[in-house]
């Protein structure tokens, strides 16, 4: 998973193949999607019009709730992955129709039950065995659910947990343990959603290095080792998060930006996994 990616939540249809485009244009290879977001078929589009070979493009998409059955769970996956890649060519093999894939597909949310945890994970396993899923993983799973799945996960653990991150939200109760068990994170929301642009501490920092606000949250994810994904639909606002390579926040910003939660608690814009 490459360490930045484009998110694409709340992009309206009419914008979103043009911001992915924009995205890929500036050098982003990780495009971040989800059936919640109704915009899988106009990220596929940007994709084939990119000209970028869809090896060097990593996608992600999530399976928003289950349908009842495993079968209905392949089938409503199988269904974002044609938008997002239906191949090309009209052999068999690489390139044929039929071959398109995305590179990660999780489960979005905790879903009402284990027995659909249970389906939707048996769906998208079958859908890695047959290359059209290369890595399968969670979003919003707290340990209690991560342990849960140790007994019909296979491999086990998810490859990823998508998470809302940011210094106002770090959860960390569950980092260490997806740490320990080698589960690669990604960080969404980490712009906060422009919620806390004013906060002194991060101004202050973004002040030191000549950058923005923003820059420096997504700078800050990136020392955490966690892989961000802003979202714009501005194509000004889309390069300048990209431009974060030329900085580094020393310890003493890191540990400052680690203090501005309010009373030591996450505050999220979204949810803390504590399931």
């Amino acid at each position: 998973m490459p360490v930045l990616g484009f998110g694409t939540w709340d992009s309206p249809q009419d914008k979103t193949t043009s911001s992915v485009l924009t995205a890929l244009s500036l050098g982003y290879r990780h495009i971040d999607t989800a059936q919640a977001y109704g915009n899988e078929a106009q990220v596929g589009a940007a994709l084939r019009q990119s000209g970028i070979p869809r090896s060097e493009i990593f996608v992600t998409t999530k399976i928003w709730q289950a349908r009842g059955s495993v079968a209905a769970n392949y089938a409503s996956c199988l269904a974002s992955i044609e938008l997002l890649d239906a191949g090309t060519g009209t052999g068999t093999g690489a390139g044929a129709p039929g071959s398109g894939y995305v590179d990660q597909f999780l489960i979005h949310n905790v879903l009402p039950s284990r027995r659909d945890r249970e389906q939707v994970w048996a769906a998208l396993e079958r859908l890695r065995r047959e290359g059209r899923v290369r890595t399968v993983g969670v979003s919003n799973w707290g340990v209690r659910l991560l342990e849960e799945c140790r007994a019909y996960a296979d491999p086990w653990p998810p490859q990823a947990n998508q998470l809302e991150l940011h210094p106002w939200c770090q959860q960390r109760a569950l980092l260490p343990y997806l740490a320990r068990h080698g589960v690669a994170v990604a960080a969404y929301s980490p712009l906060v959603r422009n919620r806390e642009a004013a906060n002194e501490v991060l101004a202050a920092v973004a002040r030191e290095h000549g950058r923005t606000e923003p820059q420096v949250l997504i700078r800050y994810c990136l020392q955490k080792g966690w892989a961000p994904l802003p979202k714009s639909d501005k194509p000004e606002r889309i390069a300048e998060n990209a431009d974060v390579f030329g900085f580094h926040l020393s310890p003493e910003e890191m540990e400052a930006l680690d203090g501005v939660r309010r009373e030591g608690k996450d505050e999220p814009c979204v949810m803390v996994a504590e399931n």
